[in-house]
């Protein structure tokens, strides 16, 4: 938990200088391209982050990479401040807490659609507009198809979850049949 508040903590820091110079959405993409690029190489999140290499070689490592990305100032020295002080192994989670800010900054919102089965252009602008009214954000939806929710669709906004599948209604039934409740 306490890793989580340090990594909110990082995150604003960034998203304020980002709102004062106008470049949050640059630092969203430079952060994000760093984030990706590290997760999906883990011999190059080692050698940053294995405290059994010497501190030296890890920064010129992480300077390397730093120089190769041409990077803005800003997100340079912020790397380097993680680096610095022993946070660079949360970067992951700085970037994933500075696109939810940078998305609340923008007033968008991200959902999940899940259906049973696939839904037409039509349906899903349907359910984007009706989550946007909800919200009063915009909505980007990622769509996905599950067929084992045998019908109905399931949609998750941040922690609240929209649940209108069958399955999850017949599981509703089959646990007040248990508990002798008429249905």
């Amino acid at each position: 938990m306490k890793n989580l508040s340090i990594a909110r903590r990082y995150a604003k820091a960034l998203l304020l200088i980002g709102k004062e110079d106008g470049q949050a959405d640059t630092y969203r993409k430079e952060l994000d391209g760093v984030s990706r690029l590290v997760a999906g190489d883990p011999d190059l999140g080692r050698a940053i982050n294995n405290p059994l290499y010497n501190a030296a070689d890890r920064g010129k490592v992480l300077e390397a990479v730093i120089q190769k990305l041409d990077l803005s100032k800003v997100i340079r020295s912020f790397l380097l401040l993680l680096f610095d002080k022993g946070r660079f192994g949360f970067l992951e989670s700085v970037n994933d807490f500075y696109q939810k800010l940078a998305d609340d900054l923008k007033g968008i919102a991200r959902a999940s659609l899940v259906s049973a089965t696939e839904l037409g252009d039509d349906t899903v602008d349907k359910i984007r507009a009706a989550l946007s009214k909800r919200t009063g954000k915009d909505i980007i939806l990622d769509v996905q198809q599950d067929p084992e929710l045998i019908g109905g669709i399931v949609t998750k906004i941040g922690d609240l979850v929209l649940d209108g599948s069958i399955k999850t209604q017949l599981v509703n039934m089959r646990e007040s049949l248990k508990r002798g409740e008429s249905v």
